[in-house]
């Protein structure tokens, strides 16, 4: 079949391929980049970044379950302002590509402080918005299941950035095609779903949550068929691009998520399994492509809608 292309273009920037490790399971980068040259990702999604430097939840804070895990970390980050000055120039030694900077805050002021000075980096080419953690108290979870709450944090965020805005939504609400909506609505560029769903596990023993915060978010296969229905649906209803995520840990399944209607698609869990799992999934992506007669990327983007 000869040459295939898997660039993809997210938002005016083009991409190599499709593959973005997600946040929160790639770190800063420089990390992965002792493994393997991290260059050949499309981008990847740094550690969610508050304004202020955050210890994350008390431990144990990860739980095992069948073909998936449950996490409650917390936002563990050093801050803004240390994002700034420390990981951000480590990351460019090993890392010549634009970065996604994913920004969570616990109020509309917090948000907004803190992606106006991720806008100026020279090194973030997108502001992926985290309204869906499930596990700060108080904080995203309220602002990503309220579309009138979401609405006003996007209206804000989007007066300070001249970067592309994507906001990331929690699973774990009726209806994630009127959260979407509220997005597109008020501002945003483009939609990254799905967050974890919320989960929980008990340990017979001590008759107890295995977590020491009781609840925690579920990734891993586990909840793929979920992420594809969302992305389908979301999709099907917004004229901004969708970024897939959710249990993704094959070529196959990018594939899969891009059919569903997926721009680029986000890889998660799979990292902490193997650190080598981005790696592959480019590496197999060509293969695969030529199996199902693909011959470029772009041209699948929402083939099954």
């Amino acid at each position: 079949m000869g040459e295939v292309n898997t660039k993809v273009n997210l938002l005016g920037i083009e991409l190599d391929n499709p593959i973005i490790p997600a946040s929160g399971t790639y770190g800063f980068g420089y990390e992965f980049a002792e493994l393997y040259d991290i260059n050949v990702l499309g981008t990847f999604s740094f550690k969610g970044t508050t304004k202020d430097p955050r210890f994350g939840n008390p431990t144990p804070r990860i739980a095992e379950t069948a073909s998936g895990m449950l996490n409650a970390v917390g936002l563990q980050n050093p801050g803004v302002e240390k994002v700034i000055s420390e990981e951000l120039p480590k990351l460019k030694k090993v890392f010549h590509k634009k970065v996604m900077a994913n920004v969570s805050g616990f109020s509309i002021p917090d948000y907004v402080y803190t992606c106006e000075k991720l806008d100026k980096e020279e090194q973030v080419g997108w502001i992926e918005l985290n309204v869906s953690c499930p596990n700060v108290h108080g904080g995203g979870m309220s602002f990503g299941t309220d579309p009138v709450l979401l609405g006003e944090v996007v209206r804000e965020v989007r007066k300070v950035v001249t970067k592309p805005l994507i906001v990331k939504l929690s699973p774990n609400v009726t209806n994630i095609v009127e959260i979407a909506k509220a997005c597109e609505d008020n501002g945003a560029d483009g939609i990254a779903l799905i967050n974890t769903l919320l989960g929980m596990r008990i340990d017979l023993r001590k008759r107890k949550p295995l977590l020491k915060n009781t609840t925690g978010g579920l990734s891993g296969p586990a909840i793929f068929p979920v992420a594809v229905r969302c992305v389908y649906q979301v999709a099907h209803a917004v004229k901004i691009p969708v970024i897939g995520m959710g249990g993704v840990s094959t070529a196959e399944d990018v594939i899969e998520m891009m059919m569903a209607g997926a721009t680029a698609v986000e890889v998660g869990a799979a990292n902490l399994v193997n650190p080598y799992a981005c790696k592959e999934i480019i590496d197999d992506l060509p293969k695969v492509m030529e199996k199902y007669g693909i011959t470029s990327l772009k041209d699948i983007i929402g083939g099954a809608l």
